[in-house]
């Protein structure tokens, strides 16, 4: 089997160790990939090579016309390869084709979307008010950015953060889960493909608390963006402050659904399945918690366990399936503890709550799609992100109950509210201090809407023009046409 290496200046290179890591197939743990296990010495070799490459300026003075048809072209490459990256990234996570096939197409149209708008701001004039002057306002790239992309969606989330960086004239270092980096491993393939010039972009495969550390702390990198846990972005922010390094963090939510009794019941019920069970519930935005109006709260909760009940499970490659396993007997674990205390707590099992019987599914990270009912805002299971196929169903009387519970939560990522009044929903929404909040809809998103949260779910935005500008310093130009001595002195 061959070994996955690093790309460093252009290189594909092994680690300097000869170190390497199995990667498995969560749904039967065979061994799919072998790859370098890097340690603190091969980043320090990729940041050098970003290093020189930002400062040399071949990437930062290309025209931004140009540096945006090469990330068109990252775009049509991955359309090309749609079928193998896909197929690629259900063997590494688990996930159904299908959802990957999705997955694709969203990735694709990312780096589209950064392509089109990667010259489109060629600067602002201000007015001065000294004669004979001239202010203007110019962007240009932040330098040197460190990348640490999570295991849940690994290409999708990669491309949130490569497709902006490069269309801004950055030159990068990336770090892909140590679990699921086969797909990002392609990827640079198909950028080397494009004619990105060798030291723009680099990769290095390995574990955080080597890669990610070393990526955190140096003092050569100007920008570090993570998406993951709440525990390891503190540290992140820790390690950033020797530099001053500029951030961005998403850090996940745990997410309210609201349904109101006048919502279209039908729907409100499918779409409160959709938030939570496409990937295991393995999704920073998943609307794990339901909170029912009380008028309608058996009723939807019957009809929710009902549908929850004929979920099937399998390999993401059985046209049948509608959920995979999770990604590692480490994060079963941790989704069995989880569900294990909201029990404890006094939270209710109404469907699920354990592994699947089925002998086929043994070999894999299953668990069963759950739900909890019974269950109050000092709950564990209600105020932590579990991360897995699990939702707790709170229940209200008021608007007014509904929006304080939506509230209660150290996140604020996303959260929905489903009713026929609009007046109703608009009153909730501005009420709701979450990043993205859907009125009849869930986990919506597209490359033009910005992506991030308030409170604990993260600092800056990714996405639309604001995740462009993410990786954009702002520079105040002034000149003087007619400069004359002020003879103070």
């Amino acid at each position: 089997m061959d070994i996955k290496k690093n790309y460093i200046n252009g290189e594909w290179v092994s680690a300097l160790s000869g170190e390497v890591r199995e990667i498995i197939n969560p749904y039967n743990q065979e061994v799919i990939a072998v790859v370098s296990e890097s340690k603190e010495e091969d980043t320090k070799l990729a940041i050098s090579a970003a290093r020189e490459a930002f400062d040399q300026g071949e990437w930062s003075n290309t025209s931004a016309t140009e540096r945006g048809r090469i990330v068109a072209k990252i775009a049509q490459l991955i359309e090309r390869d749609k079928e193998e990256l896909a197929e690629m990234e259900s063997l590494d996570t688990g996930k159904t084709v299908e959802e990957s096939r999705g997955d694709m197409d969203d990735i694709a149209g990312v780096f589209r979307y950064y392509a089109e708008i990667a010259d489109k701001d060629g600067g602002e004039i201000i007015d001065s008010p000294i004669p004979n002057t001239i202010s203007k306002i110019v962007k240009e790239p932040v330098g040197v950015c460190g990348q640490i992309t999570p295991w849940n969606y690994p290409l999708l989330q990669a491309s949130w953060k490569l497709a902006p960086a490069l269309a801004a004239g950055n030159t990068l270092i990336m770090k892909p889960s140590e679990i699921t980096p086969l797909t990002t491993v392609k990827v640079f393939e198909l950028m080397e493909e494009a004619g990105v010039p060798k030291g723009v972009v680099n990769l290095v495969l390995g574990a955080g608390n080597t890669v990610g550390a070393e990526l955190s702390a140096n003092d050569n990198v100007d920008l570090i963006s993570f998406t993951g846990g709440i525990q390891t972005g503190k540290g992140i922010m820790r390690a950033a402050s020797g530099n001053m390094k500029k951030i961005a963090l998403e850090l996940g939510g745990k997410n309210p659904n609201i349904i109101f009794a006048d919502a279209d019941f039908e729907t409100a019920v499918d779409q409160a399945l959709n938030a939570v069970f496409f990937h295991a519930g393995q999704i920073c935005s998943a609307g794990t918690r339901v909170i029912v109006e009380e008028s309608i709260h058996d009723k939807f909760v019957e009809a929710l366990v009902e549908r929850v009940k004929n979920i099937k499970l399998g390999s993401g490659f059985d046209e049948s399936t509608q959920m995979g396993p999770l990604i590692s007997e480490t994060h079963l674990n941790k989704v069995i503890n989880y569900v294990e205390k909201g029990i404890k707590e006094g939270a209710k099992v109404a469907v699920g709550g354990g592994r699947p019987t089925d002998p086929e599914l043994q070999k894999g990270f299953f668990y069963l799609p759950t739900v909890l009912t019974d269950c109050t805002t000092d709950m564990d299971v209600v105020q932590n992100e579990g991360f897995g196929p699990v939702i707790t169903v709170e229940k209200f009387s008021t608007e007014e109950e509904a929006i304080k519970l939506a509230n209660d939560s150290i996140y604020g990522l996303s959260g929905g509210v489903w009713t026929k009044d609009i007046a109703k929903a608009e009153r909730c929404v501005s009420k709701m201090r979450m990043g993205t909040v859907w009125i009849n809809e869930f986990n919506v998103y597209f490359p033009h809407a910005p992506w991030g949260g308030y409170k604990q779910s993260g600092i800056g935005r990714e996405l639309g023009k604001t995740g462009l500008e993410e990786y954009q310093e702002t520079k105040h130009i002034f000149q003087n046409l007619d400069p004359q001595p002020n003879n103070w002195f």
